[in-house]
């Protein structure tokens, strides 16, 4: 189901990207999945930069939403492709690459919490959040997200 919704939508899943650091990409602990946090790689272009100043809304829009494709393929080989184990998307933690004077984190991480409902559906789609500013992300990419799933054992 979720396969055919990506579709749907004309998505595809990246392929998982090894972690270049000590940590692993994510940890099951009990029911819960905790995905490491996610930088908009792997889709047709480079997300660098500070938002509102090198990076406009729509695009990092984009970039939140390329960050919420590479949660998913984290859950996907969590669950071992098993989507039907996928219970729901708890939450989103959301951290934006901008300048002092920027204040529309919430609408950039809107990017990937519209797509989390897209794919998922209202139900098991619609999650707790925070959005917040950061003067620098690693790499110098304009977003990262990091998310909990509720699966089934």
């Amino acid at each position: 189901m979720i396969e055919e919704r990506l579709s749907e939508l004309g998505l595809e899943l990246p392929e998982s990207a090894p972690p270049l650091f000590n940590y692993v990409p994510f940890v099951i602990a009990g029911n819960l999945v905790f995905v490491a946090g996610q930088v908009p790689i792997g889709g047709a272009r480079e997300y660098k930069g500070k938002v509102g100043v090198e990076i406009d809304m729509e695009t990092a829009q984009e970039a939140a939403r390329q960050c919420a494709l590479n949660i998913l393929t984290q859950i996907r080989d969590a669950v071992n492709g098993d989507w039907d184990r996928v219970q729901k998307c708890v939450k989103l933690g959301g951290f934006v690459n901008c300048g002092p004077d920027f204040t529309d984190m919430s609408l950039v991480i809107n990017g990937a919490s519209d797509l989390m409902v897209e794919v998922l559906g209202e139900e098991k789609g619609k999650h707790a959040r925070f959005a917040v500013g950061a003067p620098c992300l690693p790499a110098d990419f304009s977003v990262e997200i990091d998310a909990v799933f509720e699966i089934k054992p």
